[in-house]
């Protein structure tokens, strides 16, 4: 409870006013009582009625927002509620999801479970598509959406799904008086409204809410062998080859179906299909019809990463450069207003370099010799501006740590997300020179499989 509260980071005040600065000064003297109060909410199975409360802030999706539809409600609880949410979170339900009965299934998500992230979700939907192309002359990957999904879960069916994991009876209850007599109001613009009750939805902005949802889609799955669905929360992923390209409708239908039972909605409006291709075939083959009411796009954003129908990573890169050299304007304006060298090279990497290297593991195999040129001439125009620290690694060095760091990880723990990806160990009487892994090298189909992260890393560290 202490390291809890003197770890605290400026976060948001909820409506009891306690603030999270308040929280962490005041650690030595609060652990106790509070460790007390979680001890016994979580023995009795209540909730204090005030940690039901939250006040809500409505974040644009788009920049010019001119509907409701185009806010994302972001719920405000109180610091305590949220502490105690972590708690619950990553004592019980985290563990309960690494073991989960044979009706649902968490090993096609990547939100909000240990070693989950949106560079592994990425990893594994390029791995799949390269190792698809390889026997397929294309892959269909559609991009799933789901209207307002986190604020139309329904409490029945999410227990219900909760009620299979193996967690205690105490800490089920726990959840049920959770979920139960939550309330809200808005704040925006300096206007209040009156405060409503809640009576389904996961909290956004809350721990327990996104692992809830985590929960809710773990019984969507593909009802065809040989297509996949990979989700990252409520981003849906369905990956369908060539030769089962005439099970589309089916799967759409299975998801419409799925979507209706657990109270949420189909978006087709939002929904995309890109159809990948390599190259050197795309000139040669007969393109699937299109679904009504399903827009076929070029290139899709899969989580923050653009990729073409060719499994290009250009635009991405043109993208990034964009956007972070609009950030270098903001440099420049602050140091006009006399902040120093070291505040700015902080900013530097905090924001543009950490910009440019987001999910670097998952498509920075993908990028072609221009594209790196690009980046890099990038990064040595912001070293002349004095932007970058001295000594800064060139832009292909920090993305191979990157990697490395990525992939001891999955080697490492068996229990990571990626591991499966992994080809089995070898076994030989041998005596070979040692390596950094065991395991057999995959063989090498087409040019593109030996682009994604698995691949690529396991012939890197062979040597």
């Amino acid at each position: 409870m202490f390291k809890a509260l003197d770890t605290l980071q400026v976060t948001a005040t909820g409506l009891d006013g306690l603030p999270a600065w308040f929280l962490r000064l005041g650690a030595p003297i609060f652990y106790k009582p509070l460790a007390h109060l979680f001890a016994s909410s979580l023995s009795s199975s209540v909730v204090p009625t005030q940690w039901k409360h939250a006040w809500i802030r409505p974040i644009p999706k788009v920049s010019e927002p001119a509907q409701h539809s185009d806010y994302r409600p972001i719920s405000i609880t109180p610091v305590l509620t949220r502490i105690m949410e972590k708690f619950v979170a990553r004592q019980y339900v985290y563990p309960a999801i690494l073991n989960p009965p044979p009706a649902l299934s968490f090993s096609d998500q990547f939100a909000y479970r240990p070693t989950g992230s949106t560079t592994a979700a990425v990893i594994t939907i390029l791995h799949t598509v390269t190792n698809l192309l390889a026997t397929n002359p294309y892959v269909i990957v559609v991009a799933i959406d789901f209207s307002k999904a986190f604020d139309s879960v329904r409490h029945k069916t999410l227990l219900e799904k909760m009620a299979q994991l193996d967690i205690p009876d105490h800490v089920y209850n726990w959840l049920v008086n959770f979920f139960a007599g939550h309330s809200h109001q808005t704040h925006y613009s300096g206007s209040i409204s009156q405060i409503k009750s809640i009576s389904a939805s996961i909290i956004q902005g809350s721990s327990i809410g996104p692992t809830s949802y985590v929960v809710t889609a773990s019984d969507l799955h593909a009802i065809t062998d040989g297509n996949q669905l990979f989700k990252y929360a409520d981003d849906t992923y369905l990956i369908v080859p060539a030769v089962n390209v005439n099970t589309r409708s089916n799967e759409l239908q299975n998801i419409t179906d799925w979507a209706t039972t657990n109270n949420l909605c189909l978006n087709l409006k939002k929904s995309e299909e890109i159809v990948f291709v390599d190259k050197r075939r795309k000139h040669r083959l007969d393109m699937p019809d299109t679904i009504d009411g399903l827009q076929r796009v070029e290139n899709i954003k899969i989580l923050g990463v653009t990729v073409t129908n060719g499994l290009s990573v250009t635009l991405h890169v043109q993208r990034v450069i964009t956007s972070s050299a609009q950030v270098l304007y903001a440099l420049k304006v602050l140091r006009s207003h006399g902040l120093c060298d070291t505040a700015i090279q902080a900013v530097f990497r905090s924001v543009v370099l950490a910009r440019l290297l987001y999910a670097s593991p998952a498509w920075w195999g993908y990028a072609r010799a221009q594209d790196r040129q690009k980046i890099n001439g990038f990064l040595r125009r912001c070293n002349r501006l004095g932007f970058c620290s001295p000594g800064l690694s060139s832009f292909d060095d920090l993305c191979l740590q990157s990697d490395q760091n990525m992939f001891r990880k999955v080697l490492n723990n068996p229990d990571h997300v990626l591991h499966r990806l992994l080809p089995p160990i070898c076994s030989t009487t041998y005596k070979l020179r040692p390596r950094t892994h065991n395991r057999v090298l995959p063989d090498r189909f087409t040019r593109l499989t030996d682009f994604n992260f698995i691949t690529r890393m396991l012939f890197y560290n062979t040597y």
